[in-house]
């Protein structure tokens, strides 16, 4: 029981943020606030927010006073089930990657196997006033051909971003692509030919074999843990007895497993893969959907020797589609550029100045605040 009045008040705004009526990201009362509500002395009102702030119920923002902390819920343990064993039947895999495909158009349907946002967390209001903008200010409308690395707006934000997971990189350095997707293509073609056998992780996203399986590729299954990434120990052993040309690993927060490699895995796996010289392509597609305030660092961060190709995109952050992508392909910028050159010739300018001017004027940084915020309470 609270034996001191500050102890006590503490101690009821906990139970109004325990039952709901506080909720995450509510702003509370100033302290002299509190201290005019309940007739009781600034520095007992003080003491109360110090309080709950002990008890990671609430936070203090400068010049803006205190908020409901945003908390982990629990993870409880799955529920054990009791499933009926079927008998086993035939089935081809570009056909169940076909069928998931085919139920993107139907709104009634969560696609978790996409792991894109809801329509209703999209700025769309603000993304539209992105995309008249630059069309009003452009002479052609952005109806021209860009130039084949990419329209050089979005590729000097892409470069100006990499400040946040640890790369120091020019425009030049960039290469923009229809989505990530065509960028794991173009690196991919760029690297390999057909029967070459390429490492990925296990569980891995269904579109990843549907690369594969079009590009005619072999693949090496590295099994991916949630709390440590690709099992590096495995692909150690298995690369001393399999010639892999690429490895192909979503670092930051893999879809299905939501694996996070730790920061010293990753400066493992480029020294490993530097001491053979094989190219990492690494999709960082998740990577600005943290929760802990820390944007994680990207194997580029490492790679001294520009054999890490960086795939990413605004896909699953803001804009699905846009189609907006990118890849820092490192020594292999001309090779993934002759690839380009064959598929697309260039990237579609409205959607790239549009996306452009929405990192240039701060919206994205803002936006992803609240999409972090959102997908961390959900």
């Amino acid at each position: 029981m609270a034996n001191f009045l500050y102890e006590q008040l503490a101690s009821r705004l906990e139970e109004q943020i325990r039952t709901g009526l506080l909720k995450a990201g509510d702003k509370l009362v100033s302290v002299r606030g509190l201290s005019s509500e309940h007739g009781v002395s600034l520095s007992t009102a003080y003491q109360v927010y110090s309080e709950l702030e002990n008890r990671g119920l609430i936070e203090a923002r400068p010049r803006s006073g205190y908020y409901v902390k945003v908390r982990r819920r629990p993870v409880t343990a799955p529920m054990a089930t009791m499933l009926q064993v079927k008998e086993a039947g035939t089935g081809n895999v570009q056909d169940m990657i076909s069928a998931v495909y085919r139920q993107i158009p139907h709104k009634e349907i969560v696609l978790l196997s996409r792991a894109a946002p809801p329509e209703e967390l999209l700025p769309v209001a603000k993304l539209n006033k992105s995309m008249l903008e630059t069309l009003r200010k452009s002479p052609t409308g952005n109806g021209h051909y860009e130039q084949l690395e990419g329209f050089e707006g979005l590729r000097k934000q892409v470069a100006k971003n990499a400040f946040n997971w640890g790369g120091q990189i020019s425009a030049d350095d960039v290469v923009t692509t229809q989505g990530c997707m065509e960028a794991l293509v173009f690196c991919l073609r760029a690297l390999t030919k057909r029967g070459d056998t390429v490492a990925i992780e296990s569980p891995a996203y269904f579109g990843i074999f549907n690369i594969m399986l079009n590009l005619d590729l072999n693949v090496l299954e590295v099994p991916v843990a949630p709390e440590g990434g690709p099992d590096l120990d495995y692909l150690q052993k298995a690369i001393e007895n399999v010639q892999v040309k690429a490895c192909l690993f979503v670092t930051n927060f893999s879809n299905p497993s939501g694996g996070l490699m730790p920061e010293v895995n990753k400066q493992r796996l480029v020294k490993l893969l530097r001491n053979r010289q094989i190219p990492l392509i690494e999709d960082d597609i998740y990577g600005d959907l943290y929760f802990n305030g820390k944007r994680p660092l990207n194997c580029k961060a490492f790679d001294t020797e520009g054999l890490v190709l960086l795939c990413s995109s605004v896909s699953k952050s803001l804009a699905p589609g846009y189609r907006v992508g990118w890849c820092i392909p490192g020594r292999f910028k001309e090779q993934v550029l002759n690839v380009k050159m064959m598929h697309t010739i260039s990237s579609a300018t409205p959607t790239q100045a549009a996306i452009a001017h929405f990192f240039e004027t701060g919206r994205y940084d803002l936006h992803l605040r609240k999409l972090r915020k959102t997908l961390y309470l959900q």
